[in-house]
């Protein structure tokens, strides 16, 4: 039981719990999960497509935290994607087709894979700091989102294009599958190989992994390449979501939920250590507080009040030093009544 107390992720599975059980406190009937038409339906299913874009987002975040790095960019490549991509189908001749909608796909993560490598460039090429360097997109790339569109909502019916935000696989939503599945091969790769380890040594250390032969730059300006290609994605499952490139509004401040999902996960932003479940469980619980906000019928402008309100208490409950100071006043209670 003391080991279950200790581990990283008990304080945000328990938070994660409680709003589940909030929204259950509501509505008893909830979290059920009912077929229609060969498909689940539910709440939690809502959960697993609604969390799909912040997790992508969140994956790639979780890589470049682990390099000492950070990537305030991810906002604007979201809304650059799903412009691109649009505004490709709006101009097509045969909007509807199956070949249009990848096309669209492809061009959307092609420019979006170019933005994260020059994001790794500054980085690693140039040396310039990631919160600078990063900076430089987040505040330009939306001006490019409204160049594509031409300063306009661009809407478009493309029933392939939409079948990534609405569309259903096996009884599950089609984004869904996409994000967790990336989060699989994601996983796999960087726990069952050494490119888990060696992201860690550049995040601990960067310039003793270098003496040591790992090559460091080639592996940050990796992560920033990756992380721009997972932010594209997630904006093409928002742009197919609503069918229509919002160029002020699409990816706004997903940057700074994809920092909580990591931080409540556990991975310090300090570099080194990161772990991508802990950034699961943390996405879970941003999405779920959103479901609980709509349940309880509060307002959705307060949403980050409650956001910020568990964060502190998840970060409280996990950190080192409080935990340390609790531990300590059980023990001096302990003391003082076997000494009464």
């Amino acid at each position: 039981m003391t080991r279950i107390y200790k581990h990283r992720l008990f304080w945000p599975v328990v938070a994660l719990a409680a709003l589940l059980l909030a929204c259950t406190l509501k509505r008893p009937d909830i979290l059920g999960i009912s077929v229609l038409d060969g498909h689940l339906f539910g709440a939690p299913i809502d959960i697993l497509r609604n969390s799909a874009p912040l997790l992508l987002v969140s994956l790639g975040m979780t890589l470049v935290i682990a390099t000492r790095g950070i990537d305030l960019s991810v906002g604007a490549t979201v809304a650059i994607a799903g412009a691109v991509a649009l505004t490709f189908i709006a101009g097509s001749h045969d909007p509807g087709s199956l070949g249009t909608a990848l096309g669209a796909i492809v061009v959307a993560l092609g420019l979006c894979l170019v933005l994260g490598s020059f994001n790794g460039f500054l980085v690693s090429g140039l040396g310039i700091q990631p919160i600078i360097a990063t900076l430089i997109l987040m505040t330009a790339g939306r001006g490019v989102a409204m160049l594509i569109t031409g300063g306009q909502i661009t809407t478009v019916n493309s029933a392939p294009f939409a079948a990534l935000a609405s569309g259903f696989l096996l009884g599950l939503p089609v984004a869904a599958l996409i994000a967790y599945g990336v989060f699989i091969v994601i996983a796999l790769l960087v726990r069952r190989t050494a490119l888990g380890m060696l992201l860690e040594a550049v995040g601990i250390n960067p310039d003793a992994s270098r003496l040591a032969g790992v090559k460091s730059k080639t592996l940050v300006f990796t992560v920033y390449t990756l992380c721009g290609a997972l932010a594209g994605l997630a904006g093409l499952i928002f742009a197919s979501n609503t069918m229509a490139a919002d160029a002020n509004n699409a990816g706004l401040f997903i940057e700074l939920d994809a920092i909580l999902a990591v931080v409540i996960g556990g991975t310090s932003l300090a570099g080194g250590k990161f772990n991508l479940g802990g950034t699961l469980v943390g996405v879970l619980i941003i999405t779920t507080l959103n479901l609980t906000v709509t349940v309880l019928g509060i307002s959705p402008l307060v949403t980050p009040m409650f956001k910020a309100i568990v964060v502190i208490a998840v970060t409280l409950m996990m950190s080192p030093r409080l935990r340390g100071m609790l531990a300590g006043l059980r023990e001096r209670r302990r003391y003082q009544e076997v000494n009464a």
